[in-house]
Parts: C-alpha cells; structure tokens; sequence
C-alpha cells in the first residue's frame, strides 16, 4: 500500500527528499562557520564532506523506486510521446486496429451470448431432448403419454424425464392495468426438478396439481420477471390467485431470476401443470395428446448410450399400436442435446460465419499495422542505432518497441468499445426481429476478457516482427549514413510486401462471400412469391379470446371489423387471415384420420397440412392466382354449404400428382361440424409460405365466416392471433395511424396490435441470409480499404525509398509515364498475387456457405470475376498517386539531396 501511495505521489516525494538533503548540507554549513570558518570555505568544505549531492539524490529515489516498473512506464510515456510526435501515423494505426477489434469483439459477445453461455440450468450438458422417430424421421409432435410413462419404468440411463406443451402460444394475465401478454407453457410435475432449478419461493408442483386434487383447484409457478413486474414482489405472493386467460390459478412459487423453460421466451413466463386426461390414455393418432420431452442423463452416462437403451425399448414399445402404419413412424427414438435445440441450425452456421468473417478482418488490420510498423521502424534506424551504441542491449530495444505497439492497440480498444456497444444494439434488434432470439447484449465479463485478449494479441501480431528486424538492424550503416531515408533492404520490402498480398488474398475471400449472399438476396427478391406484396399493411391482432367465451367473434367481433376498415380512405380490400404468406405465424397444422382397410386412405397417412382461416377478401388484397374453381366469396356465410380452398401442393399430395387438380374441385374433405363435410371449391396456384427459399407446402383454408362457436377448430381458428391484411392505394406508412384509430374504436383490446407492410414481410422472411450480407457488406468493404490502405502506404514508402533511382532514371531520360509504369506494375503483381491466393481461399468457402446460398453456385464465375476486378480496380487507384508522385520527382533536388 505504501508503493502504491508513492506511485502517484512520487514526484512531491522527490522534491522532498531534494529538500531534505539541501537542508542537511545547509546543517553542515553553519556547523563548520560555527568553528571559525569563512562562509565561502564553509560551503566547499560540506559539499566535499557531504559528496555528490545529485548522486545522492539518486540514490535516494532508487530507494523508493521499482526499477522494473519505472522501466516500463518510461516505455509507456516514450510511446506517447512518439505518438504526438506522429499524430497520423498513430491515427492510422490506431483507427486501422479500432476496426478489427470492435468487429471481433461485438461478434464473439454475440456468439457468447446466444451459442457459448450456458443454460441457467444445473450442469446443462446432461440435458437431453427425446423424439420418437420412424420411417419419416424424427417427429414433429413429440410423443404420448403412454409411451413417456414405459421409457420412465425402463430406463437405466436416464435419471429424470419430463415432457410440456402449449395451449397457444399467447396468453393473458388480468391485471389493474388490463390483460397482460405472457408466455404459459404446461409442464409436468417434475420438469423443474429434472432441470436441477429450485423455485426461489415457495415450491414447483406435485403429484396432486397433475391430478386436479384440492378440489380441482389449478396451481401455477411464476417467473422472477412476473412478479417483479406484474405483482411488485409482492412478498405475500404465496397463495394468491390469479386469472389467466379467465381461469382462476393459485400461486404456488416464484422461480429464480434469469430462469427460462422453454429457454429465450418472447413474453414472461407462468407455468401450470400438466393434468393428465382421457386423451393421455390413447396412442391412436388425432386421439392422443402429444408432449416435447426432456430429459437427464445419469452421471457418466453418454448420450449415445442412452439413445441405444431408449431404442431398444421402443421397439418393445412400439408393438402396442395397433395401427400398423402409426407403429413404422415410432419404431425408434433420437436424442438431441437440448442446448443444441435452442438455437436453429441456421442461425448457428450464420453466427459461426460472421465470427469467422471478423476474425478475418481483425487480421487484415494486425497485418497492415505490421506493415505501418515496419516502415516506421526502417525510418527510426538512426534512432535505435543510436540506443544500441549507448548500450541499450536488443530485448531493451524490441521490449521499447513492443510496449509502443501495445499502447497503439489499448488505444484501440478503448476507441473500439464505442463501435462494439453501438453494433451490439443492432444485433439485438436484428436477432430479435430475424430469429426471435430475445437475449440482452449488455457488455459482460466475457466482452472485457476478449478486448484484453485482443488487445495483447493485436500488440503481439503487429508490432513483434517489426522490433525484432528494428533490434537486429547494423548499427554501423545507420550510424554512417546518418539519415533518416536509410530504409531497409530488400529482404524488408518483400517482408512488407507478402504482408500486403497476405491482406489481399483475405479481402478477396470476404469479397467473394459477401458477393455471393448479396447474389443470393437478388435471386430470392426474384423468386415468384404467388402474391402481391406492394401497398399492403398488415396489423397482427393478439386479442384476449376468453373474454368472448359463449359468444361469436366471427360476427361480434371480426366482420363488423372488416366492414369498418373496408370504408376508410384509399382501401381497396381489406380481408383476415390467421397467418399472412412468409409471416412469423404460430403454425396450425392438420393431420387425417385414415382407415387402415382403404388404400387410397392410407396413402394420405403421413400428410400434413397446414391450416388457414381466411376472410372472402384474401384474393382482392394478395392477387394470387386460382388455378381451378374459385375462392371464397361474400355468399359463404355460416347458413350456406361449407366449402374449402386446397393449395395445388395439397391437391397433388392427396388426390395425387397427374389428376389431384382435376379431381379436388368438387371433393368433400374436412367437418365444420358434425352434420356435414365442407366441399372443395377452389385450388389456389403455388405461394410462398413461410420461406422463400422452400416451395409450397400442402394447405387447406377455410372461410372466417362460417366458422361458429360450434365448430370443432372455431377455439383454434379464432382463439389465437389473427392478422388483419389491407391493399390501399395510399402511402401504406402513411396510412398506419388512421388504421390504428379504426381497429381501436372496435374493441379496446386491439389497441396493443403491431402494423407492418408486406414488403417488409418479405424482406424480413430472408432472414440469416440478409443478416449475413448486411454484416458481409460491412466487414469486406473496411477489409478492402484496409487494404488499399496497406497497398498505398507500400508504394509510398518505396518511392520515398527510391526518391534517387527515380530522379536518376529521369535525368538520364526515362519518360514520367515509364517511371509510373515501373510502379504500377510492381502494384500490379502484388495483386495478381493476392489475387491468385485469395480465389484459392475463396473455393473453401463452398462448405461454409452452402446453406446461405440460393440460385447461384459457390463457385460462381460472375461473383469471382466481380471480386476480382473491384480488387484490381481499387488497388491500382491507390498505387497510381505514389507512381504519379514518383514520376514528378525533380531530378536535380533529388540528387542534390542525396
């Protein structure tokens, strides 16, 4: 603590102890005139006695000082002072560092973030997720309860299974201030336990919330946000009921902050308990409730060993379904770890990528500082010649050098945490938005431990190679020559130069890539949708359903909401939808019940179909086109025959491939009811769905007008979020307000509904392709001027160099375009080269890129070719203003100067 205090009081510490010798000196002095002697005497006498005052002083500092520190910081302000004494240099090398380690550090916060950060569950890599597997592959539904229960009696592996569900995906939570959106998954009893998280207060569930006991009474657990938020942790929580979605829940406790099951909700969360019912006692396909399992592993067990137990029992599984096609589709089970289950595989590769990508221009920016470095260190050889003959040995030299290299790249990063906190706020908005991954990009300790490492890494990569050529320089050339053009040699210049054609043969690889997903964007802004996008508003509607429980929200609700958008200003069509094409849609899927005895039923076995509930307006607002029959219209209301429209991917998958659209109009296929079956009456041509990237899927729509409260899908038709699509021939942004008012003054509940356009839709539907070439675009284009920076600053110390050879050739009559030739042309196979490598690094991009690419191949000639010459292009701009600067060279100052 006392070094520590000296440390920055050492300067008055110094001139203290200056004071204290003096004033004993002065002691001396009156001492010995005191005995007689003459003032002047005195004084020559004491300072003999006393001795070397200055060295005395110096000695006295040694005594408080750390030699090695004081060293080192002696390093550290000679560095700043080089610094001012360079301010471009420095800015350069500085701004040139920022960008390559803002870039890689924003990235590798984000791949912390959403891939490498651990679920907040206890030792998470234990976490397994089950689904049972066939012929067709893995399910997408999960598995019954029947078949949970057997892996639980059997199993020897696994030390914990639990299994959830969801009603819908959005749920309502009464307040004072009126429904609250939250997120209500139904688990077992025993999913907390299995995740190794205990409630924070009061308890999980229990045997008796699955059962219904306590007098049917239903329980529920809250999240740390839900309380925090909704109840103002309220202390007194234990036991108070709550409403969700018009039911009454007793609380029973609250969960730990940061925990999340499913992980990354959109909303917060509530859980309640599983009640097992009728349903859960059935296997037949469409009777039997299907749940999404997870599941712990033993201690020491591996997920390949608990994944060959688990198969073994499903085999002895499943011969207890009697239906002999349901029994090939789960005649197996996979494991997937469930960490790998949060994140898409897409999003996944994207990410990796874009780290890669930045890592690379990181790099580029290490390389071309080097390449500063060096000439700046051929340009101080007098100076470090002169450090060496006074006995400054080489470690002393390269260490000065390194700390001056070390000094740039702190700087660096203390300008870079401005660039990474602002890319860090796009990239939450962009993973929100894009994926649906809600995970806060807050600055961490993990983003400190990457900008140290960076930092050091940078110093180490930039400026080593530069101090150890600047240490192992001859003094005597440097000391001769006595100039500050003394330079290198040319083992130095080609050294520089495989440092440049380096920096290009990576940015030609970035260029590539971001040239082929920018291909990629124009080929899916090509793709034939099926729709018309233009001058079309969306409004998502998420409307608290329980609150019209015995009543018709077709006719109380939806159609009086319709007629009254139809009549404002500038609309052409107005109609609803539960899911608009390639939007963000809860999916609704439909399977059919087929006879085993029936051939022609069972074909259709495996068929899923998506499911759509749409208003008569649909064709007016979108423009899709009918390839047989019609649509809907304004006499399809609930008292006339109930009809149909099959997409033509349904038609050939059901009816069959040659003859389904001549044979689905006509067909009755699917109950509104059970009175009678609905009647195809139309087929609607292809139409992108939720990509634009994959091709139609089979689909059935039915008319909102003639869905009632008696109808079997009426709760999943209207109970969950519905969109509201409207074609106007107003500016659509404009139009948004008024929109708003309508949809308001219908029902106050509609007030939270979220406005966007089609076209946005669409060019949100691109999804990691989009993000990647947005990003790509960013990281090649600083890589290029890195570069072309990196050529510049080359060719600008070399004709520096060769100012004499220059003004030689002139005077002995070299023409000035030979002279700029002679320069360009040493540009020239510095990119040729680069070139050359870089499109050879370019061909290992196909793997990495292969499922960002669509209509265009890795290898494209055009993408190539483009890259290429932007390279050639842009370098040789940058080389012709040394080669015209070499060329206006004055052969009589040049030679005079030598």
């Amino acid at each position: 603590m006392r070094w520590l205090t000296n440390l920055f009081s050492r300067q008055e510490t110094y001139a203290d102890l200056s004071q204290e010798i003096q004033q004993h000196l002065e002691e001396k002095i009156e001492e010995l005139m005191a005995g007689g002697m003459a003032p002047q005497q005195a004084e020559q006498q004491a300072k003999r006695d006393f001795g070397n005052v200055a060295l005395l002083e110096e000695s006295a500092r040694e005594a408080w000082a750390r030699p090695a520190f004081d060293s080192i910081w002696a390093d550290v302000c000679y560095a700043g002072r080089q610094m001012k004494r360079s301010p471009g240099f420095a800015i350069m090398a500085i701004a040139t560092l920022a960008t390559g380690i803002a870039a890689s550090a924003a990235m590798f916060t984000v791949v912390d973030r959403v891939l490498l950060r651990p679920l907040p569950y206890e030792r998470a890599g234990q976490l397994v997720q089950i689904k049972e597997a066939g012929k067709n592959g893995p399910s997408m539904f999960g598995a019954p309860y029947l078949d949970i229960e057997q892996w639980r009696e059997r199993s020897q592996t696994l030390a914990e299974i639990a299994f959830h569900t969801y009603d819908k995906p959005t749920s309502f939570l009464e307040g004072n201030s009126g429904p609250v959106q939250v997120n209500t998954p139904r688990v077992s009893t025993n999913l907390f336990e299995t995740l190794g998280v205990r409630p924070a207060i009061g308890r999980g569930f229990d045997s008796s919330d699955s059962s219904g006991q306590k007098g049917g009474a239903k329980t529920a657990v809250l999240s740390d946000t839900v309380w925090r938020d909704g109840f103002g942790e309220d202390p007194n929580i234990l036991g108070r009921v709550i409403r969700l979605n018009g039911e009454s829940y007793a609380v029973v406790g609250v969960m730990p902050r940061g925990f999340q099951f499913p992980f990354n909700p959109e909303k917060p969360q509530i859980w309640t308990a599983i009640q097992l019912g009728d349903t859960d006692k059935e296997r037949a396909k469409n009777a039997a409730q299907e749940y999404t399992i997870i599941a712990r592993l033993k201690e020491g067990v591996t997920m390949e060993a608990a994944q060959a137990e688990l198969r073994v029992i499903q085999n002895e599984v499943a011969k207890q379904y009697t239906d002999a096609h349901a029994r090939e589709n789960v005649m197996s089970v996979e494991l997937l770890s469930y960490a790998d289950t949060v994140v898409e595989g897409g999003v996944r590769n994207a990410l990796w990528a874009l780290l890669g990508a930045a890592g690379v221009l990181w790099l580029i920016a290490c390389l071309n500082v080097t390449s500063l470095l060096l000439a700046r260190a051929a340009t101080r050889q007098r100076e470090i010649a002169v450090r060496a003959a006074l006995g400054a040995s080489r470690w002393r030299i390269i260490r000065q050098l390194f700390v001056e290299g070390l000094v740039l790249s702190l700087t660096a990063s203390l300008l870079g945490i401005g660039l990474v906190f602002a890319a860090l706020r796009i990239f939450e908005r962009e993973l929100s938005l894009q994926f649906r991954i809600h995970v806060g990009m807050a600055p961490n300790s993990a983003l400190v431990l990457c900008l140290l490492g960076l930092t050091l890494l940078s110093a180490v990569i930039s400026s080593v190679w530069p101090a150890l050529v600047a240490a192992r320089a001859s003094i005597d050339p440097a000391l001769r020559q006595g100039g500050a053009r003394s330079g290198g040699g040319r083992h130095q210049h080609r050294g520089r130069g495989l440092l440049v054609v380096s920096q290009m043969a990576m940015s030609l690889a970035l260029l590539v890539a971001c040239g082929l997903l920018l291909r990629t964007l124009f080929a899916l802004r090509h793709v034939s949708l099926g729709f018309k996008s233009d001058h079309v508003i969306v409004a998502d509607m998420v409307i608290p359903a329980y609150r019209f429980d015995g009543r018709n929200m077709t006719r109380e609700l939806y159609q009086p909401l319709v007629e009254r958008v139809e009549h404002l200003s500038g609309v052409e069509a107005a109609s609803l939808t539960t899911g608009v094409p390639l939007g963000k849609r809860f999916p609704i899927l439909l399977t059919f019940a087929t006879d085993e005895n029936d051939p022609a039923s069972v074909r259709v076995e495996d068929l899923v179909t998506q499911f759509r509930a749409v208003g008569p307006g649909l064709q007016r607002v979108f423009g899709f086109r009918m390839l047989s029959g019609r649509f809907f219209n304004e006499g399809d209301t609930a008292s006339s025959q109930p009809v149909i429209v099959v997409n033509r991917a349904f038609a050939r998958a059901y009816f069959g491939k040659n003859q389904g659209l001549d044979k689905a109009v006509g067909q009755q296929l699917l109950s509104y009811d059970k009175e009678k079956l609905a009647e195809i009456v139309g087929v609607v041509d292809e139409e992108r769905q939720s990509s634009v990237i994959e091709p139609s899927q089979p689909e059935v729509e039915v008319c909102i007008p003639q869905i009632t409260p008696k109808t079997g899908f009426y709760r999943v038709a209207e109970g969950l979020a519905m969109n509201l699509a409207v074609r106007t021939d107003r500016n659509p942004i404009s139009f948004i307000p008024e929109f708003r008012r309508a949809l308001t003054s219908a029902s106050p509940e509609l007030a939270g509904s979220t406005f966007t356009t089609m076209d946005q839709v669409v060019e949100d539907s691109f999804g990691d392709q989009r993000m990647a070439a947005r990003l790509l675009q960013i990281f090649a284009g600083a890589a290029l001027l890195l570069c072309v920076a990196g050529l510049y600053g080359l060719l600008a110390y070399l004709v520096s160099q060769r100012t004499q050879e220059f003004g030689v050739r002139i005077a002995l009559g070299a023409r000035r375009g030979q002279v700029i030739t002679l320069v360009i042309r040493q540009a020239g196979w510095i990119l040729l080269a680069g070139s050359a490598i870089g499109l050879a690094l370019s061909f290992f991009l196909k793997r990495l890129l292969a499922s960002f690419l669509y209509g265009v191949q890795a290898r494209d000639a055009l993408t190539l070719s483009a890259a290429v010459l932007l390279l050639l292009g842009t370098g040789l701009a940058a080389a012709y203003i040394p080669a015209r600067r070499a060329a206006s060279v004055d052969p009589m100052q040049a030679l005079r100067a030598e």
